[in-house]
């Protein structure tokens, strides 16, 4: 999957996608779902413990979700067909 643009005020932040093997395909969806979930989670505690602005509660969720994407999908990488 590309890469997908958010628009924050006049800030724009490119979020990663996940770009699985095609033997792990049908986990996107299972994975995303899980990734969105542990995000809002831990910029939830970190708005309630640090009373984050809206752009730095944004930021933070960005990168948070560009750095797990970027975990999960270095992480499967070398698992694909084509790097055997």
């Amino acid at each position: 999957m590309s890469a997908c643009s958010k628009n924050s005020n006049s800030t724009n932040v490119a979020l990663n996608g996940l770009t699985l093997p095609d033997e792990f395909e049908d986990l996107e969806g299972l994975l995303r779902a899980d990734l969105k979930t542990v995000v809002a989670l831990i910029a939830q505690r970190a708005n309630e413990r640090l009373l984050l602005t809206r752009r730095e509660n944004h930021q933070l969720r960005a990168s948070l979700w560009n750095g797990l994407t970027a975990a999960v999908n270095s992480a499967v990488e070398p698992l694909s067909a084509d790097r055997r």
